[in-house]
């Protein structure tokens, strides 16, 4: 799974930990219902000052072993990307191995 389809996994088990944005948005149409809940999602990501791929994995069913592997595996993609060198990618991210 890339970043993207872990965060489409999570909706679904984060809207129904929400009862009040549920109440909310019962009237819109399902694809207003889908909007409203990634936006509310990335919300509270940037609330809990993590990226919302990173708060998806908090609603998936792996083991925080699993999910540390996987949160560093798209940091090191993202310094390779970067061409940066691991350590100062670390440093400035805030990313503690």
């Amino acid at each position: 799974m890339n970043k993207e389809e872990w965060i489409e996994a999570a909706l679904p088990k984060y809207i129904v930990t929400n009862p009040a944005l549920q109440e909310e948005i019962q009237s819109l149409s399902p694809k207003d219902q889908q909007d409203q809940t990634r936006w509310a999602f990335e919300d509270e990501a940037e609330a809990l000052s993590i990226e919302t791929w990173e708060l998806a994995l908090r609603f998936s069913s792996k083991s925080e072993e699993e999910i540390k592997a996987l949160r560093m595996a798209v940091h090191k993609e993202a310094a390779e990307a970067l061409d940066m060198d691991w350590d100062e990618y670390c440093e400035l991210n805030a990313v503690e191995e």
